[in-house]
């Protein structure tokens, strides 16, 4: 993964993370579509940001299991 990439996905994640950590599989689906359209609003291609992650569904994902909701972001 790109360092912009890398940066852009963690940013994105934090901004994000407490509205993605409620959703259901689908919803996690969309939240990924949206991630992908704000990366390319910045000039930033999904496979920059896949480079080295290979799923950024299992990264989200992963981000919500160790998500502790009675933590502020």
């Amino acid at each position: 993964m790109s360092t912009r990439g890398t940066n852009f996905l963690d940013q994105w994640i934090r901004s994000n993370l407490s509205d993605i950590a409620r959703m259901d599989v689908i919803s996690v689906s969309e939240a990924i579509q949206k991630l992908f359209a704000e990366a390319r609003a910045l000039g930033i291609s999904s496979e920059e940001i896949q480079e080295d992650t290979g799923s950024i569904y299992d990264a989200i994902l992963d981000a919500i299991v160790h998500h502790d909701a009675g933590v502020a972001d």
